[in-house]
């Protein structure tokens, strides 16, 4: 009775997995059916509930359900006969247990045969195992020897061990070894038709050149603006500049470097520090061999919104370089029209005295 309750389902699950993985080659099928089953009726939405049968089919056809599944069924019985040990280990070593076989039709001789079979693997590990003639008195009504409730209570423990946990350790690790090499080699079909309808939306074949999103008609005016009062200090910024320009230059007392906006976090945080803290004078260095977009003329004009008077500063090109003249004339008008006084020398005269 002991022998069956803790190992008699398990045994039977563990024939049930093997039979089904001989037979069909896919174990755990009912396991499989339960999960598809289960995402159907939690799923949030409809394509919530086709991720589990997609993953099924996809492991399928690599043969992986099998070892997953496997990996799952295993690790379960693992840790129940983990427990099981556990708290047998427990019982015996805090109670006292008489172990007694009865049997109307039994001659005591197939017990013995049947004690000594299942105890030679255990007792191989060191576990002990009642000799016959323990056995034959454990037949009788009369109450145990220690010597054998201790023999039996090995026995037992070692039959467990040998029989019920080790077996589902090597499954589980076999089934999880098997899983992770497979992962590695999982990869999609994609000659398979199901991602026919994919491939176009997602790796055109040809891709259109030309003006994608035309130019609106009128452009949006951006308005510079200044503070009235309320401003203190001065502050130099350079506006996406290279990395072969050095910078900053050598900077005079009391002015302050803000850095160089090269992306929108350095943007935000100078517009929310200049929102607090606004400058008496602000100076912009800016590229001219960049066009001045839309964007940039737009960060322009608010950073002047939040000082008490701006100047931008048009670098001057690299030794060997040349400036581009329609380029700079373009961004001369942009300036113009934004009404933000602009020269190609250096403002550090008047951001440190407040003029030239």
């Amino acid at each position: 009775w002991a022998l069956g309750s803790l190992l008699g389902l398990n045994l039977l699950m563990l024939l049930g997995w093997a039979a089904g993985l001989a037979l069909s080659g896919e174990s755990g099928a009912s396991l499989g059916r339960l999960w598809l089953w289960l995402s159907e009726r939690f799923a949030r939405d409809a394509k919530a509930a086709h991720l589990a049968p997609a993953l099924l089919v996809l492991l399928q056809r690599q043969r992986l359900s099998r070892w997953l599944l496997g990996t799952l069924v295993h690790g379960l019985w693992l840790l129940a006969m983990l427990s099981a040990l556990a708290l047998l280990l427990a019982l015996l070593a805090t109670r006292r247990y008489g172990f007694v076989w009865e049997t109307t039709l039994l001659a005591p001789e197939p017990f013995i045969q049947l004690t000594h079979a299942l105890g030679a693997l255990p007792s191989l590990l060191g576990f002990a195992m009642p000799d016959e003639a323990m056995i034959r008195a454990s037949g009788d009504t009369l109450p145990a020897l220690d010597l054998a409730r201790q023999a039996w209570a090995s026995w037992l423990l070692g039959v467990v061990l040998v029989y019920g946990l080790l077996p589902r350790l090597a499954l589980f690790a076999l089934c999880l070894w098997r899983w992770r090499q497979g992962r590695q080699r999982l990869a999609l079909d994609l000659s398979l038709p199901g991602y026919a309808h994919l491939r176009e939306p997602l790796m055109p074949r040809s891709e259109r050149i030309g003006v994608q999103d035309a130019a609106p008609e009128a452009l949006p005016q951006f308005q510079a603006g200044q503070l009235d009062a309320g401003s203190s200090g001065a502050l130099l910024v350079g506006l996406e500049l290279d990395d072969q320009r050095p910078w900053p230059p050598a900077l005079p007392k009391g002015v302050t470097d803000a850095g160089v906006l090269d992306n929108r976090e350095s943007r935000n945080k100078l517009l929310e520090q200049l929102s607090r803290f606004p400058p008496a004078r602000l100076a912009i260095a800016c590229d001219p061999r960049r066009s001045p977009d839309r964007g940039s003329l737009a960060l322009l004009a608010e950073l002047a919104r939040n000082a008490g008077a701006t100047r931008i500063w048009l670098l001057q090109a690299a030794p060997g370089q040349a400036l581009d003249a329609e380029r700079l004339g373009d961004w001369h008008e942009a300036l113009d029209r934004l009404g933000l006084p602009h020269a190609d020398t250096s403002p550090l005269t008047w951001l440190e005295h407040g003029h030239d």
